[in-house]
């Protein structure tokens, strides 16, 4: 079993920073594929990024050079920095963690709002 909360989202203008906090209750160490995905009203889920125990990430294409993932697995921790934000970057922000055994766990999403 696993808690994720996410925590750092908010209200910023365009072109600007923001970065997002996931803390997981458990160990995460490398037994887990961490993830950042969104949301918009009225839109499908979409994949921001992933990350593997070992490092490996695949972002989606369109995010690229803006947005970076990275984990702190002494931390129980992973982050999402969002440069260059963009009214369409809007959405809610969602943690994601796959076990080994292909458990699937979210964080409670928070709400990322870009506007001027």
């Amino acid at each position: 079993q696993l808690q994720l909360v996410e925590s750092g989202g908010g209200l910023v203008q365009p072109g600007g920073s923001l970065r997002l906090s996931c803390a997981a209750s458990g160990s995460i160490f490398s037994s887990y594929v961490m993830g950042w995905y969104r949301q918009a009203p009225g839109k499908q889920r979409e994949l921001v990024v992933v990350v593997t125990g070992g490092g490996s990430t695949n972002y989606a294409d369109s995010l690229k050079g803006r947005f970076t993932i990275s984990r702190d697995n002494a931390k129980n921790t992973v982050y999402l920095q969002m440069n260059s934000l963009k009214p369409e970057d809007t959405a809610v922000y969602y943690c994601n963690a796959v076990s080994s055994s292909y458990e699937v766990y979210w964080g409670q999403g928070t709400q990322v709002t870009v506007s001027s």
